[in-house]
C-alpha cells in the first residue's frame, strides 16, 4: 500500500502528471520532454527523479541519450491505465502528444543543450 500511495503522490503534480502522459504514448529523451512542457532542466531533473524513485519511470542508455519510460510494472500499469481513461480527452494531454509524435530527438537535442 505504501508503494500505491507514494506513486499517486508522485502524480499529484500537474508536471510529473504530464510526463507520465507523455512516456505513455512513447519513450522519451529529456530533451524532448523539456521542449515540450518548457521548464527549467533543473526542474525537469527533479521530476523525473521523483517519477523514478515512486517507481513509474524508469530509464536506459540509447547512444547518447539517456531514454526514459513507463516502468513496466503491471500493477502500477494498471492505476495508469485508469487513470489515463478518465483524462484521456482533456485538451493539454492531446496536446503535449500531438508535439511528442511530431518531433524527434535530433530537433529538440541543440535547443535543450543551449538552454539548459
Amino acid at each position: 500500500m505504501k508503494k500505491t500511495i507514494e506513486m499517486l503522490k508522485a502524480l499529484g503534480d500537474e508536471n510529473r502528471f504530464r510526463i507520465v502522459m507523455l512516456l505513455k504514448a512513447r519513450k522519451m529523451c529529456v530533451c524532448e520532454i523539456y521542449k515540450i512542457l518548457d521548464i527549467s532542466g533543473a526542474t525537469l531533473s527533479v521530476h523525473l527523479k521523483i517519477l523514478k524513485n515512486a517507481g513509474i519511470v524508469t530509464q536506459r542508455r540509447d547512444g547518447r541519450w539517456i531514454e526514459y519510460y513507463i516502468n513496466e510494472d503491471e500493477k502500477m500499469k494498471l492505476i495508469l491505465d485508469q487513470i489515463e481513461n478518465t483524462i484521456e480527452k482533456k485538451d493539454v494531454i492531446r496536446k503535449d502528444r500531438g508535439m511528442a509524435m511530431k518531433m524527434s530527438r535530433e530537433q529538440c537535442s541543440d535547443s535543450f543543450s543551449k538552454k539548459k
